[in-house]
């Protein structure tokens, strides 16, 4: 693919193997591989596949560039990634990142997909041509679809070694990603989900090779889950086989070998209660909920059939170990507070939870504090990406920071005032007060900038808290084994689908899905349903029929809303979602980034109950008709 692969600078955490069209490869190595298999009285082999597919996010990718006289250079952007735009100028262009400003307003909607820098480059090299003038660059749908990155592919095989009572003794996996005609993020996608290849179940024997490779199609990146839920695809359907081979319950299989306190996962990181949550309770909660025990096919009538499928998942975030995020509080006049943060607002609703610890901090009504919505590089603090489900974490903990720091500034002026020490006040209610006798107090809009004495005299200043995070103890994975912490937690969760199939055309309805996920504390019991169903109607509409359609010349043929047809209105399923709370210690009230996890499960538990209902393995997606059709008069292991 390159001839000149050794002139390249590399990430160096980047390994591609020249005279191959082998972007990456990561390998997970943990244990003894042969021994697993050779202790296990059954081994199961699976292989699936789904070709790329879109974001389709509401809005396009768009851009726009201009370069002022002086040499400053103003970029206006639909991005997950602001901060990142100006670096790239730096690298690519020499351009001074003091010099370069990123406007990135409300976006409509991105999943992953905009958070490489794309469009943003070439309004910058347009703008530079026509001597600093505003360029606007912009995609029509169709363009959005073949031009700019996509839903990765995957082609993965997942043999698993059980004892005949179910207990996983070995796990070998490879996965082929689809990262298109340039490696870009596809590289991270294939290493994260090496990290997370056994799903949230501990197997002592581990043998994964993930490879990212180039191919003539559209390149990919990221989409919500960040690789997951294309790993729990095909691990969750290997083990609903293997459930089948020994006649056993599948619920009881994953219960059983369900990840606890104590394990290690595939890259060998020692997990506690704290960072990886609960997931025998969310496995418990999901076959409450599903009235699993009643049933889990009928017959209906002489054509409809009723299936239940279930699955799990989990997430680490596989990032830059130097992460970090800073947020600035200022105060008003009156009393109530600006916060700032390089977190875009994409629809996840971070700003509110933003707002929402500021407020519990400084117990303040939360209508006093006031989140800056757009970002503005030259003068927000950065944060590393709005990706992975990162934004609660990272920003909530420098939001926290940034309160604590005001509190001290507030303290230490309104000691002054009333004399009377920092540690004998309390910050509260609009108010500094004495903690023993709150009748004695300032008003914080009085100390708020600074304070005057009756004769004229004056200390403080503008109250400004400032707080920062950066992630800790993390380490790149080691290139020959795998070992390494790749991220701060592992969030869990267990998901289901229940459906309605016709055996006389093929056709199904999916009547409910289910959704029960770990989330530390829920903060906003609102925000986190919808931010599940959302990402659940994601995985449903992905892996009942989406998907690109390909030409001999890997061109894509259906690159329009008429063609390509995810779920509409109308045609949703009941959402059922319940929430585990187990606190993560090291996390802004206990909260676990939920952004992500409702997609998880969501193909593989269709792919379960359509298997089951149709009596045929379904091991491709997306799940049409014809491809359930298809696999029935082929390779069959029941009748229809």
């Amino acid at each position: 693919m390159h001839e000149h692969l050794d002139r390249y600078e590399k990430n160096k955490t980047t390994y591609p193997e020249p005279g191959t069209n082998v972007a990456q490869r990561t390998k997970i190595r943990k244990g003894n591989i042969e021994q697993g298999f050779a202790e296990s009285d059954v081994i199961v082999e699976t292989s699936v596949s789904f070709a790329p597919s879109d974001h389709i996010a509401m809005e396009t990718r768009c851009a726009t560039a201009e370069i002022w006289p002086d040499g400053t250079i103003h970029i206006s952007a639909s991005s997950q990634s602001p901060f990142m735009i100006k670096k790239l100028l730096h690298t690519y262009f020499g351009e001074e990142t003091g010099k370069v400003i990123v406007h990135t307003p409300l976006v409509g909607g991105a999943y992953g997909g905009k958070a490489p820098v794309q469009l943003e480059l070439l309004a910058y090299l347009a703008s530079k041509a026509v001597g600093g003038r505003k360029v606007s660059v912009w995609n029509s749908r169709e363009h959005d679809m073949v031009t700019s990155p996509v839903h990765i592919g995957l082609e993965a095989t997942v043999k698993i070694g059980a004892t005949k009572e179910g207990l996983f003794k070995a796990m070998e996996i490879l996965f082929l990603f689809d990262g298109g005609a340039y490696s870009d993020k596809a590289i991270d996608v294939s290493r994260a989900a090496a990290v997370d290849c056994t799903g949230p179940y501990h197997v002592e024997n581990v043998f994964c090779d993930s490879l990212c490779v180039y191919t003539n199609r559209p390149y990919a990146t990221p989409f919500r889950s960040f690789g997951h839920c294309e790993q729990a695809f095909a691990v969750e359907r290997a083990i609903d086989e293997l459930a089948r081979t020994l006649q056993l319950d599948p619920w009881e299989v994953r219960r059983k070998n369900a990840i606890r306190p104590g394990h290690t996962t595939p890259t060998q990181v020692r997990l506690t209660k704290s960072n990886v949550g609960n997931m025998p309770a969310c496995l418990d909660r999901l076959r409450e909920l599903m009235r699993w025990d009643e049933w889990q096919r009928v017959e209906v009538d002489a054509y409809t059939v009723r299936a239940k499928g279930i699955s799990s998942g989990w997430k680490t975030s596989t990032i830059d170990t130097d992460a970090s995020s800073g947020v600035i509080l200022t105060f008003n006049s009156d009393g109530s507070v600006n916060v700032i943060s390089g977190v875009v607002e994409i629809g996840t609703g971070t700003k509110t939870v933003l707002a929402q610890i500021v407020s519990e901090r400084l117990k303040m009504d939360v209508d006093c504090v006031h989140v800056k919505m757009d970002i503005d590089t030259q003068t927000t603090p950065e944060h590393w990406k709005t990706v992975a489900s990162r934004g609660t974490f990272m920003a909530g903990r420098a939001a926290l920071a940034a309160a604590d720091d005001a509190i001290r500034q507030l303290k230490d002026i309104a000691a002054c005032v009333l004399r009377a020490s920092p540690d004998d006040l309390e910050v509260g209610f609009g108010r500094v007060f004495l903690r023993d006798d709150p009748a004695i107090f300032l008003p914080i809009k009085d100390i708020a900038y600074g304070y005057k004495f009756p004769n004229g005299n004056a200390i403080g200043g503008q109250v400004i808290g400032r707080g920062r995070y950066i992630l800790r103890h993390l380490t790149p994975l080691d290139p020959k084994t795998g070992a390494g912490k790749p991220g701060p937690e592992w969030g869990v969760c267990a998901e289901g689908v229940e459906i309605e199939f016709n055996r006389r055309d093929y056709t199904y309805r999916i009547v409910k899905a289910y959704a029960v996920i770990d989330a530390g504390k829920v903060l906003n019991p609102k925000a986190a349903l919808g931010q599940a169903m959302g990402a659940m109607s994601m995985g449903l509409s992905f892996s009942s029929r989406e998907g690109f359609l390909f030409d001999n010349e890997q061109r894509v043929l259906n690159p329009q809303l008429r063609t390509y047809r995810p779920i509409r209105f109308g045609e949703h399923p009941e959402y059922i979602v319940e929430f585990v709370e187990t606190p993560q210690i090291d996390a802004p009230y206990g909260a676990r980034g939920i952004g992500e996890h409702g997609l998880i499960g969501m193909p593989a538990a269709l792919a379960n109950a359509l298997s089951l209902a149709a009596g045929v393995p379904l091991n491709e997606l997306p799940l049409v008709p014809e491809l359930i059709w298809r696999t029935q008069k082929g390779d069959s292991y029941g009748s229809v």
